[in-house]
């Protein structure tokens, strides 16, 4: 066999040989597929995007109204609100403390992947069932988790990410696998006996053959651990286009592992954006909710999801509550009045991103369900979307002021240079940014940029204009200070990644990969130890 070969780190308890074992036998078995659906997707993006279509080979799955999915675990079955984050210990204790129904540990969109981040995020998540975790901040302050806790998931990496500190001859294993591998080889049990079970959410799914793919390592990890087929459930979040064509599908391949599906609105603007590179869509401020093509993703959701006797859970409120009472209110009755919207749509729960934001979104889904867990019974058979309806941008005339030029390249600038710098989660204007809204940022820069589109002062953005308020950005913060010499690196390093990918012929599919190969694969495979597996 080929020689396994792991980076150093001071995590023995987490990578254990047996644990590596148990990663290395699912990428053997499924690494080769997930090859071969990462090739069809890029295939896929060939393809016209007007010509997308509910897929004419899968109409008797959908068709067949005699299925549901597995009834909900117990302590899945209410979920009204969901509060999410890196498992960055400080952060899980918070979030564990927060009163949420449901807390779950996002290694991907908030968490920057670096080696440390990931196997301390897998350390905190054992002692947390342990009941171990705890911490100390630098004024003494000390953290520890209550006696109550929510029920835990666990969002892996997506299908298309390496994990480049794990090799077998060379080639990097999975990150989905190690995510989810070592999650299950050390907290699966442990989970079990609490009463609970291994739950995730999986992201950034473009078919119903990656949903297969998860549900066939469902099958298999819970063969070879020993734990019963089906103990495993799944959420999965509708976040790119393709995937809102094949929601019931996926579900369909999920069935006995299924959890419910989720809206994961900002990943699906960007997904909007990059799938359709031609139409030109509006600031980010201005693709609200009741857009049309969002109305009818989101409507279409909560109907496929009740139809089939699984969950529908909201989208993020990414506002952090701020100090001034004012701005405080507003932030907090635009949460309340976007969290109604959902509720009111039938969705049975929803996201937040930090704790102050859970009371909130409590109350609105408490108004409505009263002592009902779910409104699973309600089935939108009101409900008709079309391709044409999923399609439906409207984009008009559009204009890109000065502010959100600058705002884009601002966002995108100090995100990449925070996740560069280990922080994947970063508080920004008001909002808890993280890779997802980076990429609208990015993608919205791009489309821009080789679109011509005009500004409301009466200039077309150029990739010059854009350099240049890169630049000025990195100015303003050198002369306040703000750098010192490694965020300078970062930044650089993060201004430098962009201005590549901006100017880019065919929008690049993600921003966090080359960010990932470029400048955080660790260690040299001739220092990493070899593991007998």
């Amino acid at each position: 066999m080929e020689p396994v070969t792991v980076a150093p780190s001071d995590y023995d308890d987490i990578l254990t040989p047996e644990a590596i074992g148990f990663i290395v036998a699912l990428d053997r078995e499924f690494g080769a597929r997930r090859v071969q659906l990462l090739d069809r997707r890029r295939r896929r993006r060939t393809t016209r995007t007007s010509e997308m279509d509910f897929l004419p080979e899968t109409a008797h799955i959908r068709n067949d109204t005699s299925w549901t999915v597995a009834p909900p675990a117990e302590d899945l079955m209410d979920r009204r609100v969901e509060i999410t984050g890196p498992p960055e210990r400080k952060m899980t204790i918070n979030a564990l403390n927060s009163g949420a129904k449901v807390w779950m540990a996002d290694f991907e969109d908030a968490t920057a992947p670096t080696w440390d981040n990931i196997l301390s995020g897998q350390r905190n998540l054992r002692d947390a069932l342990d009941g171990t975790l705890g911490f100390t901040a630098a004024d003494g302050r000390e953290y520890e988790v209550g006696t109550t806790l929510p029920t835990i998931m666990v969002r892996p990496r997506g299908w298309h990410l390496p994990e480049c500190h794990v090799r077998i001859g060379g080639r990097a294993v999975s990150a989905s696998l190690v995510d989810f591998g070592l999650y299950l080889f050390h907290c699966g049990q442990r989970q079990i006996e609490r009463g609970s079970g291994p739950y995730f959410y999986l992201p950034k799914l473009e078919s119903h053959l990656e949903a297969r793919l998860w549900n066939d390592v469902f099958v298999s990890a819970q063969r070879l651990l020993g734990i019963p087929r089906g103990t495993i459930r799944a959420t999965v979040l509708v976040e790119t286009l393709p995937a809102a064509f094949e929601m019931e599908e996926i579900l369909w391949e999920l069935r006995e592992h299924s959890a419910g599906l989720n809206a994961g609105r900002w990943d699906y603007l960007f997904s909007m954006i990059k799938n359709r590179p031609d139409v030109v869509l509006p600031e980010r401020s201005q693709l609200t909710m009741t857009a049309p093509f969002m109305r009818a993703y989101t409507e279409l959701l909560v109907r496929t999801a009740h139809r089939r006797g699984a969950h529908a859970i909201g989208g993020m409120a990414a506002v952090i509550p701020s100090r001034d009472p004012v701005a405080g209110r507003r932030a907090l009755h635009q949460v309340r009045q976007d969290k109604r919207r959902e509720v009111g749509d039938g969705f049975d729960g929803s996201w937040v991103a930090h704790p102050a934001l859970v009371e909130t979104c409590r109350e609105v889904f408490d108004q409505w369900l009263g002592f009902e867990p779910n409104q699973i019974v309600r089935q939108r058979e009101d409900v008709r979307v079309t391709a044409a309806d999923l399609l439906d941008v409207r984009p008009g005339g559009v204009e890109v002021t000065e502010v959100a030029l600058r705002t884009s390249a601002s966002v995108a600038l100090r995100y990449v240079a925070a996740w560069l710098g280990g922080r994947g989660a970063v508080a920004l204007g008001g909002l808890m940014e993280d890779a997802a809204t980076a990429e609208i940022c990015r993608t919205q820069l791009w489309q821009w940029i080789h679109r011509g589109t005009p500004t409301d002062y009466g200039v077309p953005v150029t990739a010059g204009l854009v350099h240049r308020m890169l630049r000025e950005e990195l100015d303003v913060l050198a002369e306040t200070g703000a750098l010192d010499e490694e965020s300078a690196r970062c930044f650089g390093q993060a201004r430098t990644l962009l201005s590549v990918l901006l100017t880019e012929r065919v929008c690049p599919e993600f921003l966090t990969l080359p960010a990932y190969l470029r400048h955080m694969t660790g260690s040299k495979p001739a220092e990493s130890p070899v593991i007998a597996a």
